[in-house]
C-alpha cells in the first residue's frame, strides 16, 4: 500500500469501513508499535477531521504521552485520573459527550468538548489507551467505539 489513504464515502460507518483495511495493510507489516500509532493517529485525524488524535502508553505507573496529532497535549497521567486514566482503570472504553460535565476531567487543550478513550489491551495487559478529543460535543458514539476497538486490534497484533 501506498502511504496515501483513499476514503470516499460520506457518512461515519462508511468511513471507517473504507479505512479499516487501509490501516491493516498500512499497520500490519510494520512491527514498530510506535510507527503504527504515528500513523494510526494521522490516518484516523486525516479522515475525520477529529480536532486530536493520540496515544498515552503505560510506563511504570502512568500513561505517557506517545505519537499524536493535534495541538499540545498533556504528558503524563496517572492512574485513575481524567478520562484517559480512567479507561484505563476500568479497562473499557469511555465515550464522553461533554468533557466538562466528566469528573475530574484533566483540560490539556480548553477547545476540547468531547472524547473517547479506547484502552490498548495486549495479552492480559493494558500497554496504552488510544485519546481522540473532539472540538464539538457529542462528537462520538457507539459506531466510533466499535471500529476503533478493531483498529486496535491491529495494532496489537502487528
Amino acid at each position: 500500500m501506498s502511504e496515501e489513504l483513499s476514503i470516499h464515502a460520506a457518512g461515519k460507518a462508511e468511513r471507517y469501513e473504507e479505512l479499516l483495511p487501509q490501516v491493516r495493510a498500512l499497520i500490519g507489516k510494520e512491527r514498530d508499535e510506535v510507527a503504527n500509532m504515528a500513523n494510526l493517529s494521522a490516518a484516523l485525524r486525516q479522515t475525520f477531521g477529529f480536532f486530536w488524535v493520540g496515544f498515552y502508553r503505560v510506563i511504570h505507573d502512568e500513561l505517557v504521552l506517545g505519537p499524536f496529532q493535534g495541538p499540545i497535549a498533556c504528558t503524563r497521567i496517572r492512574y485513575g485520573k481524567g478520562v484517559c486514566g480512567t479507561a484505563w482503570k476500568e479497562r473499557r472504553t469511555l465515550i464522553v459527550p461533554d468533557v466538562n460535565q466528566f469528573p475530574g476531567h484533566i483540560a490539556c487543550n480548553s477547545a476540547s468538548q468531547s472524547e473517547i478513550v479506547v484502552p490498548i489491551e495486549k495479552e492480559g495487559e493494558i500497554i496504552g489507551v488510544l485519546d481522540i478529543d473532539s472540538d464539538r460535543l457529542a462528537d462520538f458514539d457507539e459506531t466510533d467505539a466499535h471500529y476503533l476497538q478493531q483498529m486496535l486490534g491491529f495494532l496489537v497484533d502487528s
